[in-house]
């Protein structure tokens, strides 16, 4: 009875598992599998508490196979040799070997690929679980060797199920209705971590029903749910950045919100909303820039908490602003034509010739100086020679860059008018 509560609450079949039926229900994929009689190496991919060690041994079990454990924390290339050792005395007496990786994406990709002859030659069968995006951390030539599943964070139904599932054996919890809610949300999809805070209601008095109000005194609330390091920190920076593009003030706030909650650095934020004015405003709003980088400079003098209205700010500015990747695209189009093209030459006419030798080569000869000329416009060739202009910056009808479009269609017409 001294294993945690989560331990002892553990699945014992694969019909038990709660939130993951595209996997463990009639027609999930390992169901399917088992059916066929032959185990697939698998990454099982989702966040904690999901239920991914106990699918492990359950599928092991559905084989008859024997379950051995690795931590990518604690273990290294000699715990494998010793493993695959058992596991070919194993096979002698015709019995699989399942080797379960918690935390698989913490090997390096030489101790990954160590695996590879293994599951070659079916000594042994490799279930890895993760919470990184497998195709980031996983060795390409082990991901093609295995299936990757993704789990579910588990949603309120299937933790109302482990609730049930615990008060069936030990007693109904001294939960208001609200109560029973607040804390469904606090376990944030996680049933480990669900499990835990029940742990933390035992040696209360029974008679006592706990309000929000009370439950939240017995239990420390749990920190947002937000690795700045792992997948969390893209998908939400992601996540923010679509919603600014997408014109959604209250979203874009609300993950900007959920972020800054999970202990992200706010500059960090700040340089991707300058980020965000460039790419998807541009000109269609030239004050986004400024202001984004405003932002940023009121963030550093003031910091948090006075600071982040400066960023709540910015970020619904944006999300309000006119939208054009006009620029985005420009530079995109020059810099592929100037890769191609880097042997060229600016035309002699616009070098500058600062000694002899180079007026008599032709440097700055036939140069007009715009500001002499009619309308300060001289309608030069400025591209290198024997290269046709090119035009990368194409101006939207939003914003701004509706002003932009005029002044390129005025110069445009003088251009035809001295040439």
């Amino acid at each position: 009875m001294n294993a945690p509560l989560s331990e002892r609450q553990r699945p014992t079949t694969l019909e038990a598992i709660v939130g993951q039926a595209h996997l463990v229900g009639e027609e999930g994929f390992l169901t399917r599998t088992i059916k066929t009689g032959k185990p697939l190496s698998i990454i099982l991919w989702g966040p904690p508490g999901c239920g991914k060690t106990s699918i492990a041994r359950l599928y092991a079990q559905a084989f008859g196979y024997r379950f051995i454990t690795l931590s990518a924390i604690f273990s290294g290339i000699a715990d494998l040799r010793r493993i695959i050792k058992e596991a070919e005395s194993t096979a002698l007496l015709a019995r699989g070997t399942l080797v379960f990786v918690d935390e698989i994406h913490r090997f390096n990709k030489a101790q990954q690929e160590a695996f590879l002859p293994f599951l070659e030659d079916g000594t042994l069968v490799l279930v890895g679980a993760t919470a990184e995006n497998p195709s980031f951390y996983i060795s390409n030539a082990l991901l093609s060797r295995m299936r990757v599943l993704t789990l579910n964070a588990l949603d309120k139904t299937a933790l109302s199920q482990l609730l049930d599932t615990y008060e069936q054996k030990y007693g109904v919890l001294p939960l208001t209705a609200e109560a029973r809610e607040q804390m469904l949300q606090m376990a944030h999809g996680d049933g480990r971590y669900l499990y835990n805070m029940v742990e933390g209601l035992q040696g209360l008095d029974p008679t006592t029903q706990l309000t929000p109000e009370l439950l939240a005194k017995v239990l420390q609330r749990r920190a947002a749910s937000y690795d700045r390091g792992g997948d969390q920190h893209y998908n939400l920076i992601s996540a923010l950045h679509k919603a600014v593009r997408g014109s959604d003030p209250d979203a874009a706030l609300y993950w900007l919100a959920r972020m800054i909650e999970g202990g992200e650095d706010p500059l960090f934020l700040a340089r991707r909303l300058i980020r965000m004015a460039t790419e998807d405003i541009g000109l269609a709003d030239p004050q986004a820039l400024p202001l984004a980088v405003a932002a940023r400079d009121s963030y550093q003098m003031l910091g948090s908490p006075e600071g982040l209205l400066g960023l709540a700010e910015v970020t619904v500015y944006l999300a309000l602003a006119p939208k054009s990747n006009s620029i985005y695209k420009a530079l995109g189009a020059a810099r592929a034509l100037a890769k191609e093209t880097s042997e060229l030459s600016p035309p002699k006419h616009i070098l500058n010739a600062p000694t002899k030798l180079m007026k008599e080569e032709g440097y700055g000869e036939g140069y007009l100086y715009d500001h002499d000329t009619e309308n300060a416009f001289s309608g030069q060739h400025y591209f290198p020679e024997g290269m046709a202009r090119h035009r990368f910056y194409e101006p939207v009808e939003l914003g701004f860059e509706r002003e932009m479009k005029k002044r390129i269609a005025y110069f445009e017409q003088l251009r035809k008018q001295k040439n």
